[in-house]
């Protein structure tokens, strides 16, 4: 049977990192880590939340996933936020099922390209779970916006349905998440329990 790399994909403050943490099971799925250029959050940790890594590295190492979230209003001389999962994260863990906690669809396009251009794709499955958004979706992106141009990252990093369209991903599961309730769809229930069973 193949293993699966689950893509979780929605806006910021969508719920993502928190469906990852709290209603995956445990040990089911290996979580790919990102190298970034973005400064060290308050309570980040080099090598367990991302790797920490100057603009130099993502042109010199192999990166499956490159992703430039600040690029729409950078200006020369400022910092430049870069993202790209590195090959060796997956590469050291093609064993297990996978999750990749993304905003943009486009960037679900790059990994499963880089699959297939790494002949890997037959090892694997793909699904994508869409973190339906927020009601207050204004108001939790300037809640999670505590650095230096944060906000504005996470405004133009949409994920919208025709963000899926023009990448052209499927979206196999739907979930909502909020302060007050979990919604997981009766279809990614089963396909969960299924992944459980067949472990």
């Amino acid at each position: 049977m193949k293993n699966i790399i689950l893509f979780c994909t929605g806006i910021s403050g969508s719920g993502k990192s928190y469906f990852i943490k709290h209603y995956l099971p445990s040990n089911l799925f290996y979580s790919l880590k990102s190298a970034t250029t973005r400064p060290m959050r308050e309570g980040e940790k080099d090598g367990r939340d991302y790797y920490f890594r100057d603009e130099q590295y993502f042109f010199t190492e192999k990166l499956a996933t490159l992703l430039w979230v600040n690029e729409e209003f950078w200006v020369q001389g400022q910092p430049k936020w870069l993202y790209g999962v590195p090959e060796f994260e997956i590469y050291n863990n093609l064993s297990k099922n996978l999750v990749y906690d993304v905003i943009q669809p486009k960037y679900i396009r790059q990994m499963i390209d880089w699959f297939k251009a790494n002949k890997l794709s037959r090892y694997y499955d793909f699904k994508t779970i869409y973190f339906i958004p927020p009601e207050n979706t204004i108001q939790t992106i300037q809640n999670r916006a505590n650095m230096p141009d944060d906000k504005l990252v996470r405004q133009k990093n949409t994920c919208n349905p025709e963000d899926f369209l023009r990448a052209g991903i499927d979206i196999n599961f739907l979930t909502k998440c909020s302060a007050s309730e979990t919604i997981i769809s009766p279809k990614l229930l089963k396909f969960l329990s299924k992944q459980i069973k067949t472990k």
